[in-house]
């Protein structure tokens, strides 16, 4: 018989607040995708020669990732110590204004010191990954529950690249209408900035008005953005029925017995008690165990390489074609040239990616990992990586159009999909080896800061290897270093195991409340707007 408090449909996803976080993710894969298809012209315009534009291109990426790898444990004590929701706030907040100081760079000190500041002031990779674990602990449903972000990073991915290069140079490319104001001359990529900066306004309003704090210690204190967001709702909606007192029991974890049902985070750790927590800081010991640590290096290993690959790409596609540079091709490694493509048509490209790279997260990962398991398929794509990395420069040795963009197209798809399954898998198995929730934020702080040390000397080191190459006319070699980077990146993989997923401290082993679903928390409003329209109520309280 299940026990009294079991849902006998088992457990759901909290897709309310799913949603919400996915909204307030959407603003930042979207400024980060949009400056690929201009990255390689804008550092041109700032005098930098042909053969070197990779170079700092990948220094450009590189102090990004650094701030944010130096920064990010702090935000992740900070998630920690204050919450979830401020944090998160802030980082967006930081990024619209650093980002909009980026597109307005007239020279590439100042476009580095804008990146630099911006990595460093923001920190939400590591605390929505926390969130989306705090608000999702049945591990059956991990799979679904961790592929939302990196679809809203795919979809972001669609949108980025389209407005980047169709809003770059607006005086030169619409001259009737943007070609009059001095702004735009001036600033040729400050408008696919502005635009951005609407989507984090959205972010930001959504996070402050609908986003619920998952952090145990803070979820009972009175969140004054969620009150006026639950009075601008009421103004916009009818007041439904109350749902049946079936569904109106908090989310418990599915009563099917195995190792399947076993919650990410046990129900009996995730508390609404102020005093559920401890507000000592874990100890490195806590933090880093052998899996932990295994997990760390695989997914440092592969920011590295995937990020480097992405960043690299355009730099590559604008390259001028082998025709045109002229340099004697000998198989089968030297040869030098590119695509020659423009701004609009990268952005083009980087769009029918993003929209690939989406339909698989959606369509295909969540049965491909729930039939063959997490791990089997991270081992399998960190296989399939290295081949495609090594292949890019050849499509560019096809004659014909259509040859080379078939190629490159195959080659991306592939790409595509072998990051789409091993980022998810790589965050599920990160966090099934913590040892405790009270350790996850400051655990995925770590790995923030570590891949950001990844997706620093990554973008760094390929373009440098990509400089020489092009001025010795060997146009493969930082395709080749890619390669050998990501089948070391392959050894810890192979040396993963999936762990049970974080357990309860003794402090929080007496916490019997968990994670209200929809349901509750809709009972909760209309508790709460009773408690705000009768104020000795809420004193006798």
């Amino acid at each position: 018989m299940p026990p009294k408090n079991a849902s006998p449909t088992g457990p759901k996803l909290p897709v309310q607040q799913l949603a919400i976080l996915a909204v307030v993710r959407f603003a930042e894969p979207l400024a980060y995708t949009s400056v690929f298809p201009y990255l390689p012209e804008m550092i041109r315009d700032f005098g930098v020669e042909q053969n070197k534009i990779a170079r700092w291109a990948g220094l450009t990426s590189a102090v990004f990732s650094v701030a944010q790898s130096i920064t990010a444990v702090p935000w992740g004590r900070g998630a920690d110590r204050y919450g979830r929701k401020p944090m998160i706030i802030l980082g967006l907040l930081s990024t619209m204004l650093t980002f909009i100081v980026w597109g307005m760079s007239t020279t590439l000190p100042m476009a580095i010191v804008a990146r630099a500041i911006q990595g460093g002031g923001n920190g939400n990779v590591g605390i929505i990954r926390t969130m989306v674990a705090e608000m999702v602990p049945e591990r059956e449903l991990q799979p679904r529950a961790f592929s939302v972000m990196p679809l809203v990073w795919s979809l972001g991915s669609v949108v980025g690249p389209s407005f980047g290069g169709f809003f770059a140079h607006p005086a030169r490319q619409w001259p009737s209408f943007f070609g009059k104001m001095a702004y735009f001359r001036t600033f040729p990529y400050a408008l696919p900035n502005l635009v951005a900066g609407i989507f984090f306004l959205i972010s930001v309003a959504v996070a402050s008005l609908f986003l619920r704090e998952t952090l145990p210690g803070k979820r009972d204190e009175r969140d004054w953005g969620i009150s006026v967001g639950r009075r601008l709702t009421r103004a916009f909606k009818r007041r439904g029925h109350r749902s049946s007192a079936s569904s109106q029991h908090p989310r418990r974890s599915s009563f099917v017995d195995g190792e399947a049902t076993a919650p990410l985070i046990p129900a009996n750790v995730v508390s609404h008690k102020k005093n559920s927590t401890t507000n000592s800081p874990p100890s490195t010991r806590e933090v880093f165990t052998r899996d932990t640590v295994i997990n760390l290096v695989a997914y440092t290993f592969l920011a590295f390489h995937s990020v480097a690959y992405d960043q690299n790409l355009p730099v590559f596609l604008n390259y001028p074609r082998i025709r045109d540079v002229g340099a004697p091709v000998h198989l089968p490694f030297s040869f030098q040239g590119g695509f020659g493509l423009t701004s609009g048509e990268i952005g083009t490209i980087f769009t029918c990616y993003g929209v690939a790279c989406g339909l698989i997260q959606f369509l295909i990962y969540p049965t491909l990992v729930s039939r063959y398991g997490v791990l089997h398929c991270f081992r399998v794509c960190s296989l399939i990586l290295p081949v495609t990395y090594f292949l890019t420069p050849y499509t560019a040795l096809f004659d014909s159009g259509t040859g080379r963009y078939v190629s490159l197209a195959f080659i991306m798809f592939v790409k595509g999909f072998s990051i789409i399954i091993a980022f998810p898998s790589t965050t599920i198995l990160l966090t099934n080896s913590c040892s405790s929730v009270r350790v996850l934020g400051t655990l995925n702080g770590f790995a923030t800061s570590f891949s950001g040390l990844g997706r620093a000397a990554g973008p760094l080191l390929t373009g440098l290897a990509f400089t020489w190459g092009a001025e010795n006319g060997f146009i493969f070699v930082p395709y080749a270093f890619l390669s050998f980077i990501a089948l070391l990146g392959a050894i810890p993989v192979f040396m993963a195991v999936e762990g049970d997923g974080p357990s309860a401290t003794p402090d929080e082993s007496d916490a019997e409340d968990v994670l209200p679903n929809e349901s509750a928390i809709e009972e909760e409003d209309e508790d709460s707007e009773r408690d705000e329209r009768s104020p000795l109520l809420t004193r006798a309280r």
